[in-house]
């Protein structure tokens, strides 16, 4: 996998400062670089480490080139030549496209070209595999389901039935797809269940994580729009609407027919409540808990900061007395207003 500085400079489209035969083999952090390894600065906090840095060649910005004594890649944006480099070196295998003997495939299924399917592999009825997808071991595509091309699901990943996906969609293990929304009727404490007839559509260059759960539309379909990455472990309920380029970190939950705009990003932990709407935009500090819906862009977060325990036993029952103290605030300046009257 060893790549020249030049075909690495040519590849990125950024200017190569120094000998453009040197070879690099794989990507290192800037503390732990050696010989053979390219590496990157992005953060200035870090320039105290290029004067130790054994790396073969690193990447930074113009303004940083002239502080490493070695090889330059110079660019405005070396984490996204990061980025885009991790893909040449990455160790993951490369699999020639084959159908194992294993699979269970519908007879009406659809299957494009140069498609790869893994051992036990399951393909419902009238589902259609887009070209050059890649569907690893025990991955369950149902009824009617349709994948567009490139994709790759990764081990154990479930697709119910009535699922769309665009191309160069990646959904990490154990990922539940079109799952039945919480939808149920009460009558006189027995809860009766609400079949979930919508689907779930899921844009192009979506990226799901693993054991993240996308539940199906109660009547509507759930919506996942273009350019949406979705972290780990993640409860996305029936009817939500994802807008265009948001990302969402680990663990947290959107209750159902909840609308984000495009562009938001939502911290790990964060939780939102169902029927309301976030605008373009939005951005939400971790464990975040939102209520009501955001109608301008902006950062917001809810919550306190970590204390001791002692402490935050006292700050609880501070916030038990809030409502009473602001009446007596509120009663205290009618009072003073009685008297400057």
């Amino acid at each position: 996998m060893a790549q020249t500085l030049s075909d690495i400079a040519q590849f990125l489209g950024a200017e190569l400062r120094g000998d453009e035969s040197v070879l690099v083999s794989s990507l290192a952090a800037l503390d732990k670089a050696a010989s053979g390894d390219i590496t990157f600065l992005s953060d200035p906090k870090y320039i105290p480490a290029l004067k130790t840095c054994e790396a073969s060649a690193v990447i930074l910005t113009e303004e940083h080139a002239d502080l490493f004594e070695g090889p330059a890649i110079v660019m405005a944006n070396p984490y996204l030549a990061f980025a885009k480099l991790s893909h040449l070196f990455d160790p993951a295998p490369k699999r020639a496209p084959q159908v194992h003997s294993t699979a269970v495939i519908a007879e009406s299924a659809t299957l494009g070209q140069n498609v790869i399917i893994g051992p036990y592999v399951v393909i419902d009825e009238d589902a259609v595999i887009g070209d050059d997808t890649e569907l690893m071991a025990h991955v369950t595509i149902g009824a009617g389901s349709k994948l567009g091309a490139n994709c790759r699901l990764f081990p154990r990943v479930t697709v119910y039935h009535g699922v769309e996906m665009g191309d160069q969609v990646v959904i990490q293990s154990g990922a539940v797809i079109g799952s039945d929304g919480f939808g149920y009727a009460n009558d006189k404490g027995v809860w009766h269940k609400i079949a979930q007839i919508g689907g779930v559509k899921i844009g192009s260059r979506v990226e799901i994580g693993a054991n993240t759960t996308i539940d199906r539309g109660a009547i509507d379909d759930t919506i996942i729009e273009d350019n949406v990455i979705l972290d780990n472990q993640i409860q996305i309920a029936h009817n939500v609407k994802i807008g265009t380029g948001s990302a969402m970190a680990g663990c947290a939950g959107v209750a159902g027919s909840t609308e984000i705009g495009r562009y938001c990003m939502i911290g790990g932990g964060s939780v939102i409540a169902g029927h309301i709407k976030l605008a373009d935009g939005v951005q939400l500090v971790g464990t975040t808990t939102v209520t009501g819906s955001i109608k301008e862009a902006g950062t917001y977060a809810s919550g306190t900061g970590m204390q001791k325990a002692s402490d935050w036993r006292k700050s609880v029952v501070r916030f038990k007395q809030l409502d009473e103290m602001a009446k007596k605030v509120k009663k205290l300046e009618k009072q003073l207003e009685a008297l400057n009257g």
